[in-house]
């Protein structure tokens, strides 16, 4: 809880400098704030971060949730890098949007530079025990977990979509600002969608 609520101070203060750089969209590379206290709680987070910056935003919750109706998925399970009580915000998050959350695995690591360092197995493993054919789809969440291109192959064995939360945001930040073009190599949402 202490470490999301410094990532949130430290989150206004980075957004405070973006704002004299005059950019044109904001693409969010932090999430667990996104989805703290349901899908209201994450609507009012990302209105006060567009009336902050004073332009668009994505961020991973709403990234991750348009990700998931796109590849039209409606049962799904997930893996962080949190704790309990952040997977239950996020839990809380996905069933507000209408999403059955099946299984979910938190891999518990300590600091955000654990989280940057954990390994692929790791996050095969974690892949491997939620997945079942009771799973429409499979989201990774925590953005300094990067799970991109673990992901785009978790998909070809496992024939479903697996979303990584840095995919679907870099995806939903691109088709809000118009662009559409497709990227083959990193999964079915940029490849398709």
């Amino acid at each position: 809880m202490q470490l999301v609520e410094n990532i949130n101070k430290s989150t206004l203060d980075a957004v405070d400098i973006l704002r004299s750089c005059e950019i044109d969209y904001l693409v969010m590379g932090m999430s667990a704030a996104t989805f703290w206290n349901g899908r209201s709680g994450a609507q009012s987070y990302l209105k006060m971060m567009t009336e902050r910056v004073g332009v668009g935003v994505s961020c991973g919750s709403f990234a991750t949730e348009s990700a998931l109706h796109a590849v039209k998925a409606r049962r799904i399970a997930f893996l962080s890098p949190y704790f309990d009580v952040a997977n239950d915000q996020v839990r809380r998050f996905y069933q507000d949007c209408g999403f059955t959350v099946v299984r979910d695995i938190c891999l518990k690591r300590p600091s955000p530079v654990q989280i940057a360092h954990t390994t692929d197995a790791m996050c095969r493993q974690a892949i491997m025990a939620i997945d079942g054919d009771d799973v429409d789809a499979i989201v990774q969440v925590g953005t300094n977990l990067s799970m991109i291109r673990l992901a785009a192959a978790a998909e070809l064995f496992l024939g479903k979509p697996v979303i990584a939360i840095n995919t679907a945001t870099y995806w939903h930040a691109l088709r809000a600002c118009g662009i559409n073009d497709k990227k083959a190599g990193f999964g079915s949402l940029l490849d398709h969608h």
